[in-house]
């Protein structure tokens, strides 16, 4: 049991580290370059790029949260040194999903269908940066925390 609690624990952190890897990066590549667009053309552009934005993050961020969820479950039931760890990152993972549902999914679908007024993006966009600088530092945490849970 302490072996499948490792490797779980293990994979965690790679997932978590992808994760908020890819976080950062859309964070400091793709935000500022649709703050750095006219409104029209970041729509245009959001609208091209949603679904396979959706496609990527999407599937990586249900299975890390799936994959620390069952490392933090096997960690605690194996009575790992580094359980409270593993189930504070798994929290964290939570919210880092929860974020979705909570604002992105109504914010991106009002950038895809175009449905957001022209004046409202540039404000818009600036709240969604905000959100999702949130939830990479979120994420961030999370890694840090599973890693420190790995015996």
């Amino acid at each position: 049991m302490q072996s499948l609690a490792t490797g779980a624990s293990f994979l965690a952190v790679v997932l978590l580290g992808i994760t908020a890897g890819a976080l950062l990066a859309e964070a400091s590549v793709l935000v500022p370059f649709w703050r750095s667009q006219p409104p029209r053309s970041f729509l245009d552009w959001y609208r091209e790029h949603a679904a396979l934005l959706l496609w990527f993050f999407g599937p990586l961020e249900v299975a890390t949260t799936v994959v620390v969820i069952i490392a933090a479950l096997l960690a605690w039931s194996s009575g790992a040194g580094g359980a409270y760890l593993s189930i504070a990152a798994a929290l964290l993972a939570l919210a880092v999903l929860a974020s979705f549902p909570l604002y992105f999914q109504r914010a991106n679908a009002s950038f895809e269908a175009g449905t957001i007024a022209i004046e409202r993006v540039a404000p818009e966009l600036r709240r969604w940066a905000l959100w999702h600088w949130a939830r990479t530092l979120i994420a961030t945490a999370s890694f840090i925390l599973a890693t420190l849970a790995l015996e």
